[in-house]
């Protein structure tokens, strides 16, 4: 019975392991066109309630300004939309990215700025985490 029970305990530690994986923070897009005024992510995975923000990046690969942001429930996201709130050109790279909802002054209300700890990014082994696309 000990034996049942320790492969028992084992094979839900395993699976709770995978679930856990599956939780982790993440963003996955593709490029596409823009004209729209919209940039979407086909899923994002968020450890709380926060936003998918939207910046500028160039062959650097560093953050840039915001252009754009939508708001995340805790758990998986789909088909999630930010409205662009400048004009982005074909050929443009914009890096998608989660941020939280902690630190400002209300919540429900994105508050951000490039280098803020208001609505900040979200970081797994300090690192961002981020999909990085093309606009068509």
């Amino acid at each position: 019975m000990k034996t049942y029970l320790t492969a028992t305990l084992l094979a839900a530690l395993g699976t709770a392991a995978i679930a856990q994986d599956d939780m982790a923070p993440s963003i996955t897009a593709s490029d596409q066109a823009v004209a729209n005024g919209v940039v979407s992510a086909d899923m994002v995975m968020a450890p709380a309630n926060g936003w998918m923000v939207v910046h500028r990046t160039d062959s650097e690969m560093a953050p840039g300004p915001v252009v754009g942001y939508a708001p995340l429930r805790e758990g998986e996201n789909t088909d999630v939309a930010a409205l662009l709130q400048e004009d982005v050109a074909s050929g443009d790279m914009l890096m998608l990215m989660v941020h939280s909802e902690d630190g400002g002054m209300e919540t429900g209300v994105f508050e951000y700025t490039l280098g803020a700890s208001e609505d900040g990014p979200i970081r797994v082994d300090d690192a961002l985490v981020t999909s990085v696309i093309t606009a068509e």
